[in-house]
């Protein structure tokens, strides 16, 4: 049996985004993301796989280390909120920076998503990719998952998905709609 998750970018997302996030101490997590990844979690069986974009490791405004460490701190308050992360992927490429410009993971390639499909047993159909970016609903869309726009930064983001004939499944207000979706979309799918 194939498991499902729900992927989420990380920054804008799951929190407050500052600018290439690299102190732990700096870590706000949006409202209702401990309670709605807890209740996915434990009431809807779901993976929560975080996949991010992390292009400041590359532009040397940041180290592996700060990020690992602001991950940590994301996980330690998810996991006193009773949330175990399944998995944290990202990618610390920028196409301008790399050496070798040879990256093949960064969104919307679908890479993370499908590695973590491959080490947690993930089937994509039955998931989600949610994020506040075209590279997120895009990266969701390769990867054959459904897909959850939050819309933070107005029509802009929409209207380039139309452009490109891309469309998410859903565009939420918030982080709490994204996940109301969900649940309601999984649970049409069970009755």
């Amino acid at each position: 049996m194939t498991n499902r998750a729900v992927f989420f970018d990380r920054d804008d997302t799951l929190n407050i985004d500052p600018g290439y996030l690299s102190d732990p101490l700096k870590v706000v997590l949006f409202p209702g993301v401990k309670e709605y990844l807890r209740k996915l979690q434990s009431e809807y069986n779901f993976y929560i796989v975080i996949v991010s974009n992390q292009s400041g490791i590359d532009r040397k405004i940041m180290t592996e280390k700060e990020l690992n460490a602001v991950n940590g701190r994301i996980d330690a308050l998810l996991s006193d909120a009773g949330v175990k992360l399944n998995l944290i992927k990202y990618c610390p490429h920028h196409p301008k920076f790399s050496p070798d410009n040879l990256c093949d993971c960064r969104k919307p390639s679908p890479k993370m998503l499908l590695d973590a499909a491959k080490e947690l047993n993930l089937d994509l159909k039955r998931s989600y990719m949610v994020g506040d970016k075209k590279s997120d609903i895009e990266c969701g869309i390769n990867a054959g998952t459904k897909t959850v726009l939050i819309k933070s930064k107005g029509e802009e983001i929409i209207n380039m998905l139309k452009n490109d004939r891309k469309t998410p499944n859903f565009v939420a207000v918030n982080f709490s709609e994204a996940c109301d979706y969900i649940i309601g979309d999984f649970s049409e799918e069970i009755a």
